[in-house]
């Protein structure tokens, strides 16, 4: 249902502030928030990290008092506890309670008495739940051997077990693959047009399509709320699809990221998306520059980093991001697009023949082959439970393969030695470093692990601390840290040693846009620098950063090539109206193959 200013509000906070600790270590994480939710609306709460999202709506819960203001629910005044309505509320955090031990079924049971759910009900709510998230033949399994978009749904339906009026949801699509992605979304929009508000927070700013209205956040304040539209109109005639012919498109990218006037430019299907400032002009001899239309992404960060240079506030030269060598300005003008910075002929980096793993009858890994080039950023996508994370851990070394062979750096992998891990880097998907320790004794610790002494060791410290602006929380406790923060430390721990491969385990996860935008400017300097990149990641966007990709399916390899094969094969096999219709994106590519491979294989196995 469209929201608009005449619909009233189910959720509304009026000059809602709250801070956390006291005197000069206070932190202000809401400041006199105005905001409405529209009711029989989706509205979507979009801002960077530390922005107060999910302090906003733990307000709404009643989990936290707010410290000034009033927040009022379907009209009444919501004060916590005993407010009224608050029964009406379905609520499910970032990291919600599921029982890894029990199965799915057993899982609704038990939040169906926390709930006091009627026992006349049960039934036939939990079959109408199992059906709408699709876990119907997954009622026995441990909620522990879900993947991570069943885990999800099924998080999704202990929240659901009441018919809410207001259903709340704190980044549920965080670390899911896009056919779980559009799957939660799918149950979400069911409920709205069922009757219930939807108060959704998220990290992925192409959520905000499926929208009727948006909360900005930054630093605890409302920059802007309304519809996409209104977000994206004012920015009509500054939006731009950039080409240029036997141009690499990362190479392209950071040319017009050093231009004035321009606040972002974006890899983006064959080109660059570039959203320029008003009135500003930024084209060069040789390039193709087509208007777009934009989109709430633009917006986004246009209120975000107003400023002059980088989108995001960092230095808008590419960064020595680890290496030892100075990394190239530009890759060479007559790279062909998609194409590795370093063509050279050489023997791959990473080799893959063959490889197979399995748990006892289960296979994870099915006779996989693959092999990367040095300086190439070459991506592992696949939905959850594709066997991702299996391959990687074999390839650093953490895994022993069933069979088949793999060398990394020339070295094999199958009876790794510390010399052969020494010339790797690995960020972990889940925050791997020591919470316990500030960010300066994880600096120390990965220095001293990785055999770093005397001046060396020194210098590389230096490096990290200034390279990723950790100067200023080097006594903070990485537990502690906002996630882009804890993302920057991650990754200068992995590349104290400066290693020659690099492994990427969905690194960006749970990151605000900005942050990812400064990621992989750093990771794109390390491939115009020589290192060789291995990333999996859910972020569809990011997946055009590589210079080539697999995707995978039921630990199988079903297709690969550069993004722009991807994305025609998905045409070809699944579009309409042959060669003249347009290429999917990214992510409608990747839904399409994936959906019609696993059709394929369920046909073959009834």
């Amino acid at each position: 249902m469209p929201a608009d200013a005449e619909a009233p509000c189910a959720l509304q906070w009026r000059g809602v502030s709250k801070s956390f600790g006291r005197g000069a270590a206070a932190v202000r994480a809401l400041r006199g928030v105005d905001a409405c939710v529209p009711a029989g609306s989706i509205t979507g709460l979009f801002g960077p990290d530390g922005a107060g999202k999910t302090t906003l709506i733990r307000v709404a819960t009643g989990l936290l008092r707010p410290d000034a203001g009033e927040l009022r629910m379907f009209g009444a005044e919501h004060a916590g506890e005993a407010a009224p309505g608050l029964a009406d509320i379905g609520y499910m955090p970032q990291r919600f309670g599921l029982y890894d031990e029990l199965g799915v079924l057993e899982n609704l049971r038990l939040h169906a008495d926390l709930q006091g759910l009627d026992a006349a009900q049960r039934e036939q709510r939990f079959a109408e739940l199992l059906r709408l998230t699709a876990l119907g033949p997954f009622g026995t399994r441990r909620a522990g051997e879900l993947s991570g978009g069943m885990r999800q749904k099924l998080g999704l339906a202990c929240t659901l077990l009441r018919q809410p009026r207001l259903l709340l949801l704190d980044e549920p699509t965080v670390g899911v693959d896009p056919i779980s992605r559009r799957e939660l979304w799918d149950i979400i929009q069911d409920m709205c047009r069922r009757g219930t508000t939807v108060l959704v927070s998220t990290a992925y700013l192409d959520e905000a399509t499926w929208c009727d209205h948006i909360v900005l956040l930054r630093q605890g304040r409302v920059l802007q709320q309304g519809t996409p539209q209104l977000f994206a109109q004012p920015l009509r005639g500054r939006c731009f699809e950039v080409a240029s012919s036997g141009r690499q498109r990362r190479a392209l990218q950071l040319s017009l990221q050093r231009r004035a006037g321009v606040v972002d430019a974006l890899v983006h299907a064959d080109g660059v998306r570039v959203l320029l400032r008003p009135g500003a002009r930024a084209q060069a001899p040789g390039e193709i520059w087509k208007a777009r239309e934009p989109a709430f992404e633009d917006a986004f960060v246009d209120a975000l980093q107003p400023r002059e240079g980088a989108a995001d506030g960092t230095r808008p030269e590419a960064v020595a991001a680890g290496v030892s060598s100075e990394a190239p300005a530009e890759a060479p003008a007559d790279a062909p697009a998609d194409a590795p910075v370093d063509a050279a002929p050489e023997a791959p980096m990473i080799e893959v023949r063959a490889l197979r793993r399995q748990f006892g009858e289960f296979v994870a890994v099915r006779d996989i082959d693959f092999e990367v080039r040095r300086g190439e950023v070459f991506g592992l996508l696949g939905a959850n439970g594709a066997g991702k994370s299996t391959t990687f851990r074999m390839l650093c070394g953490l895994l022993a393969p069933s069979g088949g062979s793999l060398r990394v750096a020339r070295a094999d992998m199958r009876r790794p030695s510390p010399e052969a891990r020494s010339r790797l880097g690995y960020v972990a998907q889940r925050f791997a470093l020591y919470a316990n320790l500030s960010v300066a004794q994880n600096l120390e610790f990965f220095a001293s692990a990785y055999g770093l002494r005397g001046a060396l060791r020194r210098r590389r410290l230096q490096w990290a601390r200034e390279e990723f602006d950790l100067q200023d929380c080097a006594a903070t406790g990485a537990g502690e840290l906002a996630q882009g923060y804890r993302q920057r430390l991650a990754l200068a721990c992995a590349l104290m040693h400066e290693p020659q491969v690099l492994f990427l385990d969905e690194p960006t996860s749970g990151v605000d846009p900005l942050a990812r935008r400064e990621f992989w400017r750093r990771i794109n300097a390390l491939a115009a620098g020589g290192v060789t990149v291995l990333v999996t990641t859910h972020f569809m966007d990011e997946a055009e950063y590589c210079d080539r990709l697999v995707l995978m399916s039921r630990g199988s390899i079903l297709a690969g090539g550069s993004p722009r094969e991807i994305r025609e094969l998905a045409r070809a096999a699944h579009g309409a109206g042959g060669a003249s219709s347009p290429a999917p994106d990214m992510g409608e590519a990747f839904i399409a193959l994936v959906r019609a491979h696993e059709a394929g294989l369920r046909r073959a196995e009834a």
